[in-house]
């Protein structure tokens, strides 16, 4: 991302983007494998000290298996 800096009014890098496609593309694999690990097993723990069910265990209850895909 490009960010105008206002005294010069000239673009400057942002410094907390990679620089190239290959930094951003092994970005989004680390959201991405973030975001399939799911919960951590602390977080996990206090939902079920709560008496409760983690998102993904209730959808696995509700869904048929390999019928729920998640996107986001």
């Amino acid at each position: 991302m490009t960010v105008v800096d206002e005294a010069l009014g000239e673009p400057t890098e942002d410094l907390n983007e990679p620089a190239d496609a290959r930094g951003r593309a092994a970005e989004l694999r680390e959201i991405r494998a973030s975001a399939l690990a799911g919960p951590s097993e602390k977080a996990t723990a206090a939902q079920h000290a709560k008496g409760k069910l983690t998102a993904r265990e209730r959808i696995e209850l509700l869904l048929d298996a390999g019928s729920f895909r998640e996107v986001e």
